[in-house]
């Protein structure tokens, strides 16, 4: 098993699989290749589907048990299956994040060819505030969701970004969640250092104590020490990574970008090391030496930046600002 510098051990690698999109997310940080209405080819920059194997394969080797498929929107790709099916070959427990919108037709397909769960990226339930956050329509991913329950891609998380947009949604997303079985919502942090717009932000802390002084009943969950809200029996939790170097330190993920680099950071992209073409000592290599850089908190780059004081955070408001 690959451990870093800091004592992190390397147990899951994400893969993106493309930067296509058919949405146009306007917190998105990452421009799709779009617009794409439906699913294609590969584009020749994208790793094919022997080249992703092989990276599964090595990465098998060095322990990693995890594998999640992202984008862009991976499901713009006709191959996923394909893809997914020569995965758990090698490391059987594969999940994948996804929009939704091309969902339904295809949960069947992605389940028997071995996806075990998804990720449906939501970030509210009317479908006017829907589409003026994402571009896109709020019934075809609605349909994605119930279709995924219905095949056992469970459970099905939902990524809801928090930001100023999105929070008069929140209570109505825990609703939903709440009353379906399978369902786990997932509330995460709005990064501004990577889109701008701060004036977007919202305070994490404050989020969290909203929810710790409504819920049912709180759990901390061992990755990363995040906490979990509990709501009717169903699960909701805050991914906030910015200026929190403790998410990072308990980070045992690295990635791969749709062109075959590894990085060991989402945020980081002065770290990528190209593997197309390499022979597989050569691929073994680059794993070893994406991890040995890895840095103890992505904001390294920001050698001051504010310090979190959730014991003294003021509950959020969830209702909608004038504007």
């Amino acid at each position: 098993m690959l451990v870093d510098a800091f004592g992190r051990e390397v147990t899951d690698i994400r893969i993106s699989v493309t930067k296509r999109c058919n949405f146009g997310c306007i917190y998105c940080h990452d421009e799709g290749l779009g617009p794409v209405l439906k699913p294609r080819t590969p584009h020749e920059d994208e790793m094919a589907v022997e080249e992703i194997e092989r990276v599964v394969r090595v990465a098998r080797e060095f322990g990693i048990r995890s594998v999640k498929y992202t984008g862009g929107e991976p499901l713009v790709r006709l191959d996923m299956e394909e893809i997914i099916g020569r995965t758990v070959r090698h490391i059987p427990d594969v999940s994948m994040t996804t929009n939704g919108s091309m969902l339904g037709p295809r949960a069947e397909k992605l389940r028997a060819a071995g996806l075990k769960r998804v990720n449906v990226s939501i970030d509210a339930l009317d479908p006017q505030a829907f589409r003026d956050i994402r571009k896109g329509e709020l019934a075809p991913v609605l349909r994605g969701i119930q279709r995924a329950l219905e095949v056992g891609l469970k459970p099905v998380k939902l990524n809801m970004v928090l930001f100023q947009h999105t929070l008069p949604h929140v209570p109505a997303m825990i609703d939903f969640v709440g009353k379906a079985d399978g369902l786990k919502l997932q509330l995460i942090q709005f990064m501004p250092e990577l889109v701008g717009e701060r004036d977007w932000d919202v305070d994490a802390d404050g989020v969290k104590k909203w929810l710790e002084q409504r819920a049912d009943q709180v759990l901390v969950r061992e990755m990363h020490h995040r906490r979990i809200y509990i709501f009717n029996g169903a699960e909701v939790e805050v991914v906030d990574p910015v200026h929190n170097a403790e998410f990072c330190m308990n980070c045992h993920r690295i990635r791969v970008t749709h062109a075959g680099e590894l990085k060991g950071c989402l945020n980081r992209n002065d770290d990528l090391i190209p593997t197309r073409g390499l022979e597989d000592d050569a691929l073994r290599d680059a794993f070893r030496s994406v991890v040995a850089n890895r840095v103890p908190y992505y904001g390294a780059y920001v050698k001051e930046f504010p310090h979190r004081d959730p014991n003294h955070a003021v509950p959020i408001d969830f209702t909608p600002s004038a504007s």
